[in-house]
């Protein structure tokens, strides 16, 4: 990545919220623009588009999953969404219309710009000279680390970067337990003692998009990939 400073739209409709997170994220390099509805998001992203945007579920105008569909038919984008709401349904929507992470709010600004970096990381890894593989076929689904493309069954399935990144490491061991702090440690570039739910959450979009029978939950612990056919 060059030495160009990285912009973030912040998208949320309380101003202190905003205010907060903007303060944090300039404060460790960041650009920020800050819009506090929908129309106004949607209009800045198409206007300048960012390197990642911060979006409120709760907006006026339209929320911020269909502000996320918007911005993502136009041209993929990063996008870190917050909620307020812990209902698991309401997070994988937002998996489902293109966010590549959750927060759910109280949060600190310092852990929100912890995730911001992770993000960053991981799409560093994703455009690095030999991050590009060979397609890895495991019964009937087939990965393409190259194009980053997934298909079952001759079916494709559009997954977000961070599903992605999770079903090739699932995948690059087959049938082994992958504990969750693992995962997050591996694939989110978190650090331990953070929540596991975001795993959680990320592998039932998987299951959705890809079929119920692919990953194996082994309670208390983590996931497998089931490799059939």
């Amino acid at each position: 990545m060059s030495g160009r400073q990285r912009r973030v739209l912040v998208v949320d409709d309380e101003p202190t919220i905003a205010a907060s997170v903007a303060a944090r994220l300039r404060a460790e390099g960041f650009g920020v623009d800050i819009a506090h509805d929908g129309p106004s998001a949607v209009e800045s992203v198409r206007a300048d588009p960012p390197d990642l945007v911060v979006l409120d579920v709760m907006l006026p105008g339209y929320d911020g999953l269909e502000v996320c569909r918007r911005i993502q038919a136009d041209r993929p984008v990063p996008v870190l969404m917050l909620t307020a709401r812990d209902a698991e349904t309401d997070l994988l929507v937002g998996l489902g219309v293109g966010a590549d992470d959750y927060m759910t709010k109280p949060f600190s600004p310092r852990e929100l710009a912890a995730r911001v970096h992770a993000l960053f990381r991981r799409i560093d890894r994703m455009t690095e000279p030999g991050a590009t593989g060979t397609p890895v076929r495991l019964g009937d689904l087939e990965i393409d680390p190259a194009q980053r493309r997934v298909s079952r069954a001759g079916e494709p399935a559009h997954l977000t970067p961070i599903e992605f990144d999770l079903l090739s490491h699932l995948a690059a061991r087959p049938r082994d337990v992958h504990a969750r702090e693992v995962l997050l440690e591996q694939v989110w570039g978190w650090a331990a003692g953070t929540t596991t739910r975001t795993v959680d959450s990320h592998v039932k979009a998987l299951r959705r998009k890809l079929g119920a029978d692919l990953i194996r939950t082994v309670h208390g612990v983590g996931y497998a990939l089931e490799v059939r056919g």
